[in-house]
């Protein structure tokens, strides 16, 4: 315990605050599954605090203790491990095939979707591939052409599955750290041009992904089918009003709200806790990430600093997905909720990216 409030207090302190909120928000939005046939509460809560909190927190507390020199060292071959991982999913017995997709893998007692280990392994290899290349990241051979290349890998497999929301979260993830290692914003323009030629062949490949624009820009014509989740999630958030109806006290988390212990955690939350209680969730992710980011900033060693930069972009942006969609602000994605959400592995993946920065912070003040 006294290394990881050696590496910063005020981080840790808000990711046991946001954990344990998460932890109550989605026990309270579980309780919408009494109403459906076939759904054991008692499983979903002990699964998501045993293996979602419990695995992740003594996951944190490894990713804190091991050497920052061992994640430099290891970076690539924890990227290609976390490539294979994901690509398990696609062998017949092993990956599990749902709602048109194939992300998970079947462990029997849960699943486990590999992509969010993705998420680590690339971020980490990233931040290991352009440390050294800072200064040599204006000549596109040397910066550009490769970063596309290492980018390109990730995002198959992923497109693959299908999962594109998760794709263009290490897209705009992938982004911001090659800015901020000191690549020239002439290639801004050129990586934005490939990403909208990009979306603009994963709309025309993927139908479902045209109907989630056509839903967003016009919701009301799919109130019944794909405008549903929607139309439900702004009704709970509507009705939630200043102070909300009171804890638990959620309406749609019964038969109506699709997910309300997945993608729609926020509705119900905002439903049982208004306006006031929104509000101070979203403050908490801004914090933690506003935190992580100080940290990335302190970082005497580059490779560190885009590391906490890029996991803390990554937490704030998934969280700012998340309840933009539920709010109608941008198409739904499905990405979940970090830290609330249903997925044991998406809480262990988000704890081990913070265990990892406060890995950075403690190497902050040794230089200190």
């Amino acid at each position: 315990m006294k290394k990881l409030l050696d590496g910063d207090r005020v981080f840790i302190s808000l990711v046991l605050l946001v954990a344990l909120a998460g932890l109550a928000i989605f026990s309270s939005a579980t309780l919408g599954l009494l109403a459906r046939q076939g759904t054991s509460i008692t499983k979903e809560i002990l699964l998501q605090a045993g293996l979602g909190l419990g695995l992740g927190f003594a996951a944190l507390v490894i990713a804190r203790a091991i050497p920052m020199s061992w994640y430099k060292r290891y970076a690539p071959h924890l990227f290609i491990a976390s490539l294979i991982f994901t690509a398990l999913v696609f062998i017949p017995g092993v990956g599990l095939h749902a709602n048109g997709a194939t992300r998970w893998i079947n462990v029997r007692f849960t699943t486990i979707q590999p992509a969010e280990f993705l998420k680590l392994g690339f971020v980490i290899f990233l931040a290991w591939w352009l440390a050294p290349r800072s200064r040599e990241l204006r000549d596109y051979r040397k910066g550009l052409l490769p970063f596309l290349l290492i980018l390109a890998v990730p995002v198959g497999l992923l497109l693959m599955q299908p999962n594109t929301s998760t794709t263009a979260l290490i897209v705009m993830t992938a982004g911001v750290m090659y800015f901020a290692a000191g690549a020239p914003w002439r290639d801004f323009g050129i990586i934005i041009a490939i990403g909208l030629l990009g979306l603009a062949a994963v709309v025309i490949a993927r139908p479902y992904v045209l109907q989630r624009f056509q839903t967003f820009i016009h919701p009301d014509a799919h109130a019944l089918s794909s405008g549903y989740q929607i139309q439900q999630s702004l009704i709970a958030i509507g009705s939630g009003q200043v102070l909300g109806r009171g804890l638990g006290q959620s309406v749609e988390k019964f038969n109506y709200l699709p997910e309300p212990n997945g993608d729609s955690v926020f509705a119900v939350y905002a439903e049982e806790t208004g306006f006031i209680g929104a509000a101070l969730l979203l403050g908490l992710f801004v914090a933690l990430a506003a935190r992580g980011m100080v940290i990335a900033g302190d970082s005497r060693e580059l490779f560190g600093g885009l590391i906490a930069l890029g996991f803390s972009f990554l937490i704030i942006t998934q969280a700012f997905i998340n309840i933009c969609a539920m709010l109608g602000i941008i198409p739904l994605t499905g990405l979940p909720l970090p830290f609330v959400s249903h997925g044991g592995t998406a809480l262990v993946a988000v704890l081990i990216m913070c265990g990892v920065i406060l890995n950075v912070a403690g190497g902050n003040r040794k230089s200190a």
